[in-house]
């Protein structure tokens, strides 16, 4: 079996679609839909057909092509069920555990609340990939909209939890930005210092820097890094608990 093609779909002003083609089935998937004429404009230049779609949470912005992807394509819309309202022409609502495949893959969903409350991700153990929406972002992570910070940091986790080899796909390129926050608060990290510049670079040759992996995210993300002494000596957090730098650092960015 050849492995898919993942192709980064760049929609509206900083958002990504990711489409997985099969080759063998012909099978495609689009995690979320931001807008449909990119969208179908990067199917039309491969000759792919859209089967379907994966959405991670209700978000006009990625929900807004939804209802014409479908039209067009007679394709399945899936989604967290908790949000099945919100969520245009949903035709499959998901949570947990629920069973899901593409191209003969198993598809794993897993509920990472925080951003909205019925926001999940999907992960595809046998292609080492994982598409986490608005939780977990290269070097960043969503802002917590419907649930609260201990909810958040524990959605995080599971998604640290997955192995360090697993290529991450987020939401948004907000890469940049995120770097810089990271380091004003951990500046003496090697590996983020490294990893900013090769960031830097990316964005000035107008390259995504999806995908990143687990591995690098635990090595240069603050939100992931809640138990570094530095980053807990420069909050004035040293004895507290994890989730409460998280929702520190959160609000710091906020205000970023």
């Amino acid at each position: 079996m050849s492995r898919p093609i993942i192709t980064l779909v760049p929609c509206l002003a900083d958002n990504y679609c990711v489409l997985l083609h099969a080759p063998e089935s012909g099978e495609t998937v689009a995690i979320d839909a931001p807008s449909a004429e990119p969208i179908k404009s990067e199917l039309g230049k491969h000759g792919w057909r859209l089967s379907g779609i994966f959405i991670t949470h209700h978000h006009n912005d990625h929900t807004a092509g939804c209802q014409a992807l479908k039209d067009h394509f007679a394709c399945t819309i899936t989604g967290p069920e908790t949000e099945a309202e919100r969520i245009p022409a949903l035709g499959r609502g998901v949570s947990e555990g629920s069973a899901l495949s593409f191209g003969g893959h198993s598809v794993e969903v897993i509920e990472t609340p925080g951003h909205t409350l019925g926001h999940v991700s999907y992960h595809i153990p046998e292609l080492k990939v994982a598409f986490t929406g608005d939780t977990l972002f290269a070097l960043g992570c969503g802002r917590v909209f419907e649930g609260d910070p201990q909810m958040m940091f524990a959605s995080m986790q599971k998604l640290a939890a997955l192995p360090d080899d697993t290529a991450i796909y987020c939401g948004h390129e907000y890469t940049l930005s995120n770097a810089r926050f990271a380091l004003s608060i951990e500046p003496e990290n090697a590996a983020l210092v490294a990893h900013v510049k090769d960031v830097e670079a990316k964005r000035a040759a107008g390259v995504p820097t999806l995908p990143t992996t687990i591995a690098l995210e635990k090595a240069t993300n603050p939100f992931l890094r809640t138990a570094s002494t530095a980053i807990r000596a420069r909050l004035g957090l040293i004895g507290a608990p994890d989730w409460q730098v998280f929702a520190r650092l959160r609000e710091l960015k906020n205000k970023a």
